[in-house]
Protein backbone atom coordinates (compact mmCIF):
# COMPACT_ATOMS: atom_id res chain seq x y z
CA UNK A 1 0.00 0.00 0.00
CA UNK A 2 1.44 3.38 -0.70
CA UNK A 3 1.83 6.19 2.03
CA UNK A 4 -0.72 8.04 1.03
CA UNK A 5 -3.98 5.26 0.80
CA UNK A 6 -5.51 5.32 3.89
CA UNK A 7 -5.80 2.37 6.00
CA UNK A 8 -9.24 2.59 7.00
CA UNK A 9 -11.92 0.27 4.43
CA UNK A 10 -15.61 -0.91 4.53
CA UNK A 11 -14.91 -4.35 3.62
CA UNK A 12 -11.39 -6.15 3.54
CA UNK A 13 -11.61 -9.31 1.32
CA UNK A 14 -9.09 -12.38 1.97
CA UNK A 15 -8.34 -13.88 -1.12
CA UNK A 16 -8.49 -13.09 -4.49
CA UNK A 17 -9.65 -16.24 -5.99
CA UNK A 18 -13.76 -16.68 -7.48
CA UNK A 19 -15.40 -15.98 -4.36
CA UNK A 20 -13.04 -13.29 -2.78
CA UNK A 21 -13.55 -11.56 -6.35
CA UNK A 22 -17.18 -11.81 -6.96
CA UNK A 23 -17.45 -10.74 -3.33
CA UNK A 24 -15.48 -7.63 -3.86
CA UNK A 25 -17.72 -6.07 -7.16
CA UNK A 26 -20.65 -7.06 -5.08
CA UNK A 27 -19.92 -5.17 -2.49
CA UNK A 28 -18.51 -2.05 -4.20
CA UNK A 29 -21.48 -1.67 -6.27
CA UNK A 30 -23.38 -0.64 -3.06
CA UNK A 31 -20.83 1.63 -2.73
CA UNK A 32 -18.57 -0.48 -0.07
CA UNK A 33 -14.89 0.63 -0.13
CA UNK A 34 -13.39 -2.69 -0.79
CA UNK A 35 -10.12 -3.94 -0.41
CA UNK A 36 -8.88 -7.66 -1.93
CA UNK A 37 -5.57 -9.19 -0.18
CA UNK A 38 -3.85 -11.97 -1.74
CA UNK A 39 -1.31 -13.77 -0.52
CA UNK A 40 -0.08 -15.49 -4.03
CA UNK A 41 1.58 -13.06 -6.72
CA UNK A 42 -1.53 -13.01 -9.33
CA UNK A 43 -5.44 -13.01 -8.63
CA UNK A 44 -7.43 -16.36 -9.86
CA UNK A 45 -4.71 -18.88 -10.26
CA UNK A 46 -6.94 -21.59 -9.49
CA UNK A 47 -9.74 -20.45 -11.64
CA UNK A 48 -7.02 -20.20 -14.78
CA UNK A 49 -6.38 -24.29 -13.95
CA UNK A 50 -9.43 -24.91 -13.61
CA UNK A 51 -11.18 -27.32 -16.32
CA UNK A 52 -8.18 -28.26 -17.98
CA UNK A 53 -7.66 -24.25 -18.41
CA UNK A 54 -11.23 -23.47 -20.01
CA UNK A 55 -13.12 -23.06 -16.48
CA UNK A 56 -16.19 -25.43 -15.71
CA UNK A 57 -17.82 -22.58 -14.53
CA UNK A 58 -20.95 -23.92 -13.09
CA UNK A 59 -23.63 -26.50 -14.12
CA UNK A 60 -27.34 -25.82 -16.10
CA UNK A 61 -28.97 -28.80 -13.17
CA UNK A 62 -28.12 -26.74 -9.96
CA UNK A 63 -29.53 -28.61 -6.67
CA UNK A 64 -28.81 -29.48 -2.92
CA UNK A 65 -27.85 -32.73 -3.79
CA UNK A 66 -24.73 -31.62 -5.33
CA UNK A 67 -23.44 -30.19 -2.17
CA UNK A 68 -21.62 -32.25 0.81
CA UNK A 69 -22.07 -31.05 3.99
CA UNK A 70 -22.79 -31.83 7.61
CA UNK A 71 -25.91 -29.50 7.12
CA UNK A 72 -27.44 -30.74 3.63
CA UNK A 73 -29.59 -27.59 3.91
CA UNK A 74 -27.12 -24.72 4.56
CA UNK A 75 -26.49 -24.12 0.95
CA UNK A 76 -29.68 -23.90 -0.52
CA UNK A 77 -31.23 -20.31 0.96
CA UNK A 78 -27.29 -19.03 -0.91
CA UNK A 79 -28.08 -21.08 -3.88
CA UNK A 80 -31.61 -19.91 -4.69
CA UNK A 81 -30.66 -16.08 -4.18
CA UNK A 82 -27.86 -16.29 -6.76
CA UNK A 83 -28.46 -19.19 -9.04
CA UNK A 84 -26.27 -20.24 -12.33
CA UNK A 85 -28.41 -18.25 -14.40
CA UNK A 86 -27.42 -15.27 -12.88
CA UNK A 87 -23.86 -15.93 -13.40
CA UNK A 88 -24.76 -17.34 -16.80
CA UNK A 89 -26.22 -13.98 -17.87
CA UNK A 90 -23.00 -11.97 -16.37
CA UNK A 91 -20.70 -14.40 -18.48
CA UNK A 92 -23.37 -13.20 -21.38
CA UNK A 93 -23.13 -10.12 -21.02
CA UNK A 94 -19.22 -9.84 -21.37
CA UNK A 95 -19.69 -11.48 -24.55
CA UNK A 96 -17.90 -14.50 -23.54
CA UNK A 97 -18.45 -17.97 -25.28
CA UNK A 98 -19.29 -21.03 -23.83
CA UNK A 99 -20.10 -24.32 -24.30
CA UNK A 100 -22.36 -27.18 -22.65
CA UNK A 101 -20.47 -30.29 -22.17
CA UNK A 102 -22.47 -33.74 -20.65
CA UNK A 103 -24.16 -33.44 -17.48
CA UNK A 104 -25.04 -30.00 -17.84
CA UNK A 105 -21.25 -28.53 -17.41
CA UNK A 106 -20.60 -25.10 -18.64
CA UNK A 107 -17.40 -24.40 -19.72
CA UNK A 108 -15.64 -21.66 -21.45
CA UNK A 109 -15.02 -21.90 -25.25
CA UNK A 110 -11.97 -20.24 -25.65
CA UNK A 111 -9.91 -19.46 -21.57
CA UNK A 112 -10.21 -19.45 -17.70
CA UNK A 113 -8.94 -16.35 -18.63
CA UNK A 114 -11.84 -14.41 -19.44
CA UNK A 115 -13.44 -15.53 -16.01
CA UNK A 116 -10.60 -13.79 -14.87
CA UNK A 117 -10.43 -10.62 -16.81
CA UNK A 118 -14.43 -10.00 -16.40
CA UNK A 119 -14.17 -10.95 -12.78
CA UNK A 120 -11.18 -8.39 -12.55
CA UNK A 121 -13.00 -6.23 -14.34
CA UNK A 122 -16.09 -6.17 -12.54
CA UNK A 123 -14.06 -5.29 -9.44
CA UNK A 124 -12.28 -2.15 -11.22
CA UNK A 125 -15.42 -0.65 -12.20
CA UNK A 126 -16.32 -0.53 -8.76
CA UNK A 127 -13.44 0.53 -7.54
CA UNK A 128 -12.25 -2.28 -5.75
CA UNK A 129 -8.48 -2.40 -4.48
CA UNK A 130 -6.79 -5.47 -5.15
CA UNK A 131 -3.38 -6.12 -3.68
CA UNK A 132 -0.89 -8.83 -4.25
CA UNK A 133 2.04 -10.52 -2.29
CA UNK A 134 -0.07 -9.77 1.22
CA UNK A 135 0.77 -12.26 4.08
CA UNK A 136 -1.35 -11.74 7.06
CA UNK A 137 0.12 -11.89 10.21
CA UNK A 138 -2.73 -11.33 12.40
CA UNK A 139 -5.86 -9.91 12.96
CA UNK A 140 -8.31 -8.62 15.70
CA UNK A 141 -11.04 -7.81 16.41
CA UNK A 142 -12.31 -3.87 17.65
CA UNK A 143 -15.26 -2.25 19.06
CA UNK A 144 -16.17 1.44 19.15
CA UNK A 145 -19.23 3.22 19.91
CA UNK A 146 -19.67 5.01 16.74
CA UNK A 147 -19.12 2.18 14.38
CA UNK A 148 -19.81 -0.79 16.16
CA UNK A 149 -17.45 -4.24 15.48
CA UNK A 150 -14.56 -3.56 13.85
CA UNK A 151 -11.40 -5.01 12.75
CA UNK A 152 -7.49 -4.29 12.22
CA UNK A 153 -5.16 -6.43 10.50
CA UNK A 154 -1.42 -6.19 10.20
CA UNK A 155 -0.04 -7.48 7.18
CA UNK A 156 3.18 -8.05 5.08
CA UNK A 157 3.37 -6.91 1.54
CA UNK A 158 5.82 -7.12 -1.10
CA UNK A 159 8.75 -9.72 -2.55
CA UNK A 160 9.99 -12.04 0.42
CA UNK A 161 13.39 -9.91 0.43
CA UNK A 162 11.39 -6.18 0.56
CA UNK A 163 8.04 -6.87 2.45
CA UNK A 164 6.30 -4.10 4.55
CA UNK A 165 4.29 -3.94 7.78
CA UNK A 166 0.80 -2.87 6.58
CA UNK A 167 -2.00 -2.09 9.40
CA UNK A 168 -5.66 -1.94 8.06
CA UNK A 169 -8.91 -1.20 9.49
CA UNK A 170 -12.53 -2.12 8.40
CA UNK A 171 -16.03 -2.71 9.56
CA UNK A 172 -16.44 -5.92 8.07
CA UNK A 173 -13.91 -8.96 6.84
CA UNK A 174 -14.56 -11.17 4.85
CA UNK A 175 -12.76 -14.46 4.54
CA UNK A 176 -12.48 -16.40 1.28
CA UNK A 177 -9.03 -17.84 1.55
CA UNK A 178 -9.77 -20.89 -0.19
CA UNK A 179 -9.02 -23.85 1.54
CA UNK A 180 -5.86 -26.58 1.64
CA UNK A 181 -6.10 -28.35 -1.62
CA UNK A 182 -3.87 -27.81 -4.10
CA UNK A 183 -1.08 -25.67 -1.75
CA UNK A 184 0.88 -24.81 -4.83
CA UNK A 185 -2.15 -22.68 -6.22
CA UNK A 186 -2.75 -21.15 -2.72
CA UNK A 187 -4.18 -23.46 -0.69
CA UNK A 188 -3.79 -22.98 3.24
CA UNK A 189 -5.10 -23.69 6.41
CA UNK A 190 -5.35 -19.63 7.20
CA UNK A 191 -9.20 -19.26 7.02
CA UNK A 192 -9.71 -22.36 9.94
CA UNK A 193 -7.28 -20.43 11.69
CA UNK A 194 -9.17 -17.56 11.74
CA UNK A 195 -12.45 -19.22 12.30
CA UNK A 196 -10.87 -21.01 15.55
CA UNK A 197 -9.73 -17.58 17.07
CA UNK A 198 -13.14 -16.16 16.83
CA UNK A 199 -14.54 -19.30 18.15
CA UNK A 200 -16.10 -21.42 15.89
CA UNK A 201 -15.92 -24.63 15.36
CA UNK A 202 -14.33 -26.34 12.33
CA UNK A 203 -15.38 -29.66 11.16
CA UNK A 204 -12.73 -32.51 10.06
CA UNK A 205 -11.24 -31.70 7.06
CA UNK A 206 -10.12 -34.26 3.84
CA UNK A 207 -9.20 -34.46 0.36
CA UNK A 208 -12.02 -34.42 -1.84
CA UNK A 209 -12.65 -34.77 -5.67
CA UNK A 210 -9.24 -36.75 -5.47
CA UNK A 211 -7.40 -39.70 -7.16
CA UNK A 212 -6.98 -42.86 -6.01
CA UNK A 213 -3.93 -44.63 -5.04
CA UNK A 214 -3.26 -49.01 -4.75
CA UNK A 215 -0.32 -50.60 -2.89
CA UNK A 216 -1.16 -53.67 -3.34
CA UNK A 217 -1.51 -55.84 -6.26
CA UNK A 218 -3.03 -53.43 -8.44
CA UNK A 219 -0.50 -50.55 -8.29
CA UNK A 220 1.50 -52.42 -11.24
CA UNK A 221 -1.78 -53.35 -13.28
CA UNK A 222 -2.23 -49.83 -13.14
CA UNK A 223 0.94 -48.20 -14.26
CA UNK A 224 0.67 -51.05 -16.92
CA UNK A 225 -2.58 -49.98 -17.82
CA UNK A 226 -1.64 -46.18 -17.22
CA UNK A 227 -2.90 -43.78 -19.72
CA UNK A 228 -6.10 -46.18 -20.53
CA UNK A 229 -9.52 -45.02 -19.49
CA UNK A 230 -13.14 -46.58 -19.89
CA UNK A 231 -16.62 -45.47 -18.86
CA UNK A 232 -17.50 -47.36 -15.34
CA UNK A 233 -19.95 -47.32 -12.97
CA UNK A 234 -17.94 -46.73 -9.57
CA UNK A 235 -19.89 -46.98 -6.03
CA UNK A 236 -19.35 -46.77 -2.30
CA UNK A 237 -20.93 -45.76 0.68
CA UNK A 238 -24.46 -46.03 -1.25
CA UNK A 239 -23.54 -43.44 -3.47
CA UNK A 240 -22.82 -44.24 -7.37
CA UNK A 241 -21.25 -42.64 -10.18
CA UNK A 242 -21.04 -43.35 -14.41
CA UNK A 243 -18.16 -41.73 -16.04
CA UNK A 244 -14.51 -42.11 -17.57
CA UNK A 245 -12.10 -43.67 -15.11
CA UNK A 246 -8.30 -43.51 -15.82
CA UNK A 247 -5.70 -45.19 -15.23
CA UNK A 248 -2.27 -43.53 -14.16
CA UNK A 249 0.73 -45.11 -12.49
CA UNK A 250 -0.06 -44.18 -9.38
CA UNK A 251 -4.06 -45.81 -9.27
CA UNK A 252 -7.14 -44.41 -11.04
CA UNK A 253 -8.46 -41.28 -11.65
CA UNK A 254 -10.95 -39.99 -14.07
CA UNK A 255 -14.47 -38.42 -13.10
CA UNK A 256 -15.94 -41.09 -12.11
CA UNK A 257 -13.14 -41.23 -9.61
CA UNK A 258 -12.60 -38.15 -8.21
CA UNK A 259 -16.64 -38.20 -7.83
CA UNK A 260 -17.00 -41.23 -5.86
CA UNK A 261 -14.01 -39.94 -3.60
CA UNK A 262 -15.85 -37.72 -1.89
CA UNK A 263 -17.55 -40.56 -0.34
CA UNK A 264 -14.64 -43.03 0.34
CA UNK A 265 -12.61 -43.15 3.73
CA UNK A 266 -9.36 -44.63 4.50
CA UNK A 267 -10.32 -48.54 4.93
CA UNK A 268 -13.30 -48.92 2.60
CA UNK A 269 -13.92 -50.89 -0.50
CA UNK A 270 -15.10 -49.47 -4.13
CA UNK A 271 -17.26 -51.03 -6.32
CA UNK A 272 -16.38 -50.85 -10.30
CA UNK A 273 -19.07 -51.85 -13.05
CA UNK A 274 -16.64 -51.88 -16.16
CA UNK A 275 -20.01 -52.57 -18.11
CA UNK A 276 -22.45 -50.53 -16.61
CA UNK A 277 -26.25 -51.03 -17.49
CA UNK A 278 -25.32 -54.34 -18.50
CA UNK A 279 -25.08 -58.25 -17.17
CA UNK A 280 -22.32 -59.19 -18.25
CA UNK A 281 -23.07 -63.09 -16.31
CA UNK A 282 -26.09 -63.80 -18.90
CA UNK A 283 -24.35 -62.20 -21.63
CA UNK A 284 -20.99 -64.83 -21.51
CA UNK A 285 -23.60 -67.61 -20.70
CA UNK A 286 -25.81 -66.68 -23.81
CA UNK A 287 -22.12 -66.37 -25.71
CA UNK A 288 -21.48 -70.74 -24.08
CA UNK A 289 -24.88 -71.23 -25.69
CA UNK A 290 -24.24 -70.22 -28.89
CA UNK A 291 -20.83 -71.81 -28.75
CA UNK A 292 -18.64 -69.06 -29.55
CA UNK A 293 -15.43 -70.50 -30.17
CA UNK A 294 -12.95 -67.52 -29.13
CA UNK A 295 -11.26 -66.92 -26.11
CA UNK A 296 -13.08 -65.29 -23.52
CA UNK A 297 -9.98 -62.76 -23.46
CA UNK A 298 -11.14 -62.16 -27.43
CA UNK A 299 -14.72 -62.02 -26.91
CA UNK A 300 -14.29 -59.67 -23.76
CA UNK A 301 -12.58 -57.35 -26.27
CA UNK A 302 -15.79 -56.26 -28.15
CA UNK A 303 -16.77 -54.26 -25.05
CA UNK A 304 -13.74 -53.72 -23.08
CA UNK A 305 -10.90 -52.11 -23.65
CA UNK A 306 -7.54 -54.91 -25.19
CA UNK A 307 -5.23 -53.81 -22.81
CA UNK A 308 -7.65 -54.25 -19.60
CA UNK A 309 -8.82 -57.35 -20.50
CA UNK A 310 -5.51 -59.16 -20.88
CA UNK A 311 -4.88 -58.12 -16.65
CA UNK A 312 -8.41 -59.48 -15.62
CA UNK A 313 -7.24 -62.53 -17.33
CA UNK A 314 -4.11 -62.54 -15.51
CA UNK A 315 -6.44 -62.42 -11.77
CA UNK A 316 -9.85 -64.45 -12.77
CA UNK A 317 -9.31 -66.96 -14.89
CA UNK A 318 -5.19 -67.71 -15.30
CA UNK A 319 -5.35 -71.11 -15.88
CA UNK A 320 -8.43 -71.17 -18.52
CA UNK A 321 -6.21 -68.46 -20.38
CA UNK A 322 -5.74 -70.58 -23.94
CA UNK A 323 -9.09 -72.63 -23.89
CA UNK A 324 -12.25 -71.18 -26.10
CA UNK A 325 -15.04 -69.47 -23.67
CA UNK A 326 -17.27 -72.51 -24.51
CA UNK A 327 -15.47 -74.63 -22.19
CA UNK A 328 -15.77 -73.17 -19.50
CA UNK A 329 -18.26 -73.98 -16.87
CA UNK A 330 -21.10 -71.86 -16.29
CA UNK A 331 -20.20 -71.80 -12.82
CA UNK A 332 -16.76 -70.12 -13.84
CA UNK A 333 -18.72 -67.61 -16.56
CA UNK A 334 -20.80 -66.37 -13.53
CA UNK A 335 -18.36 -65.77 -11.53
CA UNK A 336 -16.18 -63.75 -14.03
CA UNK A 337 -19.35 -62.00 -15.04
CA UNK A 338 -20.54 -60.81 -11.27
CA UNK A 339 -16.42 -59.82 -11.33
CA UNK A 340 -16.95 -57.44 -14.75
CA UNK A 341 -20.19 -56.27 -12.58
CA UNK A 342 -19.00 -56.26 -9.33
CA UNK A 343 -14.86 -55.53 -9.19
CA UNK A 344 -14.08 -54.67 -5.62
CA UNK A 345 -10.81 -52.50 -4.97
CA UNK A 346 -9.70 -51.32 -1.82
CA UNK A 347 -7.68 -47.93 -2.08
CA UNK A 348 -4.21 -47.46 0.13
CA UNK A 349 -5.49 -43.76 0.11
CA UNK A 350 -5.86 -40.68 -2.24
CA UNK A 351 -2.87 -38.27 -3.70
CA UNK A 352 -4.26 -35.79 -1.32
CA UNK A 353 -4.60 -32.30 -1.27
CA UNK A 354 -1.24 -32.46 -3.27
CA UNK A 355 -4.09 -32.95 -6.12
CA UNK A 356 -7.56 -32.85 -4.67
CA UNK A 357 -9.80 -30.51 -6.57
CA UNK A 358 -11.76 -29.82 -3.32
CA UNK A 359 -10.97 -29.54 0.61
CA UNK A 360 -14.11 -31.70 2.07
CA UNK A 361 -15.12 -30.55 5.69
CA UNK A 362 -14.26 -26.75 7.01
CA UNK A 363 -15.77 -24.26 9.37
CA UNK A 364 -18.79 -25.49 10.84
CA UNK A 365 -22.14 -24.23 8.74
CA UNK A 366 -24.02 -24.86 12.35
CA UNK A 367 -22.21 -21.06 13.73
CA UNK A 368 -22.60 -18.91 9.76
CA UNK A 369 -26.07 -17.21 8.46
CA UNK A 370 -27.08 -19.32 5.70
CA UNK A 371 -28.39 -16.17 3.97
CA UNK A 372 -25.60 -13.49 4.86
CA UNK A 373 -22.90 -15.87 4.96
CA UNK A 374 -21.57 -13.80 8.84
CA UNK A 375 -20.72 -15.83 12.02
CA UNK A 376 -23.30 -16.24 14.38
CA UNK A 377 -20.97 -15.28 16.90
CA UNK A 378 -18.89 -12.25 15.71
CA UNK A 379 -20.73 -9.28 13.52
CA UNK A 380 -19.03 -8.33 10.38
CA UNK A 381 -17.07 -11.71 9.89
CA UNK A 382 -18.00 -13.30 7.15
CA UNK A 383 -16.80 -16.77 5.79
CA UNK A 384 -17.36 -17.72 1.73
CA UNK A 385 -16.46 -20.49 -0.94
CA UNK A 386 -14.43 -23.61 -0.41
CA UNK A 387 -13.51 -22.24 3.48
CA UNK A 388 -17.26 -23.33 4.87
CA UNK A 389 -18.04 -26.99 5.23
CA UNK A 390 -19.74 -26.90 2.05
CA UNK A 391 -18.41 -29.30 -1.34
CA UNK A 392 -19.72 -29.68 -4.79
CA UNK A 393 -19.59 -32.61 -6.93
CA UNK A 394 -17.30 -32.73 -9.81
CA UNK A 395 -18.97 -29.98 -12.57
CA UNK A 396 -19.02 -26.99 -11.98
CA UNK A 397 -20.96 -27.06 -8.45
CA UNK A 398 -18.16 -25.01 -6.34
CA UNK A 399 -17.66 -22.62 -8.97
CA UNK A 400 -21.47 -22.09 -7.98
CA UNK A 401 -20.97 -22.63 -4.36
CA UNK A 402 -18.46 -19.78 -4.57
CA UNK A 403 -20.58 -17.06 -6.49
CA UNK A 404 -23.78 -17.82 -4.49
CA UNK A 405 -21.91 -17.34 -1.17
CA UNK A 406 -19.88 -14.60 -2.32
CA UNK A 407 -23.39 -12.94 -3.73
CA UNK A 408 -25.02 -13.53 -0.53
CA UNK A 409 -22.14 -12.15 1.12
CA UNK A 410 -21.44 -8.97 -0.96
CA UNK A 411 -25.50 -8.03 -0.45
CA UNK A 412 -24.46 -7.12 3.33
CA UNK A 413 -20.96 -7.01 4.17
Amino acid sequence: MNQNSPAEYDVIILGAGAAGLFCASTAAKRGRRVLVLEKANKIGKKILMSGGGRCNFTNQFVEAENFISNNPHFCKSALSTYSQWDFIDMVEQHHIDYEQRKHGQLFCVESAKEIVAMLREECEQSGVEIKTHCDLNKVASTTSDKKGNGYQLEIAQGSSEAKKLRKLGCQSLVIASGALSVPTLGGSGIGYEIAEQFNLEVTERRSGLVPFMFSDFMKPICERLSGSSLEVEISCNGQAFTEQLLFTHRGISGPAVLQISNYWHVGDEIEINLLPGFDASEWLLQAKQDKVKTQLKTFLNQKIIKSLTVELQAIWWPQQAEIPLLEFSDKQLRSIGQQINKWQLKPSGTEGYRTAEVTLGGVDTNGISSKTMEAKNQAGLYFIGEVLDVSGHLGGFNFQWAWSSAYVAGQVA
